[in-house]
């Protein structure tokens, strides 16, 4: 039987970067998961799962020391959020109200995940047991038991990192407070005529927002000109619809989908060719405890939020700097770093921001989809108002700005 300080119960993003930002205070880590990210190679199509990475968590990811091989990659940079539902409402956010550089950059989640799974390589104080599954864990007053598929082996603390349909969380029995919002959303990566490789935009219909997110990447041989420039953008478009309509859209062929989605996308998109397409279900689920003795939850794991604002990585993140914090305050004040008491800091300091954030994207998302002509008119003179009036334009857009940063 193998021994760790923590184990982490999944390797992707977060659980990755969990691992990291442990392993980082000292700690001896192990991470269990069951498949390993596709290495990288440049002619590789663009993956469908991208995430919005904010300003926070780029500064997590530099700290861990995979922002450098992921700008080496792909990564497309934003400097502008374009949001409206009527033209004459249309509200845009610059990246130089609140004096930064960027708003973001969209990566495909593959690379993120990949890109802190070099490092884990490196570190001496991470093992990474990969095929490897959970079986099932028993806590007592000094460790944890872990029966995985091939290994059996103990720790001081578990964190389940292990997804929206977490097995961590139903072995410690926690449950969720959940809803369905009956509805689907489709990804779809598109080849683009029009270069607007700065800005992501959303526009709202009462059947969902239909949203681009611009993408980067290194063009094959085929796509570079004489003058050796590429005349090819990319981008990543997100329909969110009833599940009916959404279900008939997926079985499509790309070129029938190009076609719906030049009818129904706002002309700002200009001229597009489909490349790739997948639909989900949109549900929210919110963990009643993000801890159980010495088992801790982060990531959608402990939260799920409804994806029109591409936040939920970002609170991952923030889930992973907030343990990374408390474990290193314990260590340095001299504490038992394991004790329950400490660890229940960490849940002390996510569970109100990610009910927040949750709650917003919610009111958001009802707001939009209300059918009253007077709740239309009064959210279409709010956006006006945000954008024209110059206290709410300062004051209103340079904080939603900033908390959407996570700065």
């Amino acid at each position: 039987m193998t021994d760790f300080d923590c184990v982490v119960i999944g390797g992707g993003m977060v659980g990755a970067a969990c691992a990291l930002a442990l392993a980082e205070q000292g700690l001896h880590v192990a991470v269990i998961e069951k498949f390993k990210p596709q290495d990288f190679d440049y002619q590789q199509k663009l993956d469908l799962r991208v995430s919005a990475i904010s300003l926070a968590s780029q500064y997590l990811l530099e700290q861990l020391g995979a922002w450098s091989q992921l700008k080496q990659w792909r990564v497309c940079p934003y400097k502008r959020l374009g949001v409206w539902e009527q033209e004459y409402a249309y509200t845009e956010f610059d990246a130089q109200d609140i004096e930064q550089p960027h708003l973001g950059h969209i990566i495909e989640n593959r690379l993120i995940q990949l890109a802190l799974w070099q490092k884990i390589d490196l570190h001496d104080r991470v093992t990474l047991f990969c095929p490897e599954h959970l079986v099932d864990l028993i806590q007592d007053e000094d460790n944890v038991s872990l029966t995985l598929s091939q290994h059996t082996i103990t720790a001081k603390m578990v964190i389940g990192a292990d997804g929206a349909n977490s097995q961590v969380r139903q072995l410690i029995n926690v449950g969720t407070t959940a809803w369905d919002y009956q509805q689907s959303a489709m990804l779809i990566n598109v080849e683009t005529v029009k270069t607007q490789q700065d800005i992501t935009w959303q526009q709202f219909f009462p059947t969902g927002p239909v949203a681009f997110l611009p993408l980067t990447k290194a063009p094959s041989s085929s796509e570079i000109t004489a003058d050796n420039s590429c005349n090819v953008s990319y981008a990543s478009l997100v329909w969110y619809h009833q599940r009916d309509e959404i279900k008939r859209l997926a079985a499509l062929s790309n070129a029938q989908l190009q076609q719906e989605v030049l009818a129904h996308f706002p002309k700002r998109l200009g001229d597009i060719k489909v490349i790739d397409k997948a639909a989900f279900q949109l549900t929210r689920r919110h963990a009643n405890s993000y801890q159980n003795g010495r088992v801790l939850l982060v990531g959608d794991a402990a939260h799920t939020i409804n994806p029109m604002a591409g936040q939920g990585v970002n609170l991952g993140f923030k889930d992973v700097k907030a343990l990374q914090d408390v474990i290193a305050c314990a260590i340095a004040e001299g504490k038992s770093w394991h004790n329950s008491e400490v660890l229940a800091q960490y849940e002390k300091m996510r569970r109100k921001d990610n009910l927040l954030m949750q709650s917003t994207m919610d009111a958001l998302y009802f707001s939009f989809s209300h059918p009253s002509p007077l709740v239309k008119a009064f959210r279409n003179v709010s956006l006006l108002a945000i954008n024209k009036l110059p206290i709410v334009n300062s004051v209103v857009k340079n904080k939603a700005l900033a908390y959407a940063c996570g700065l």
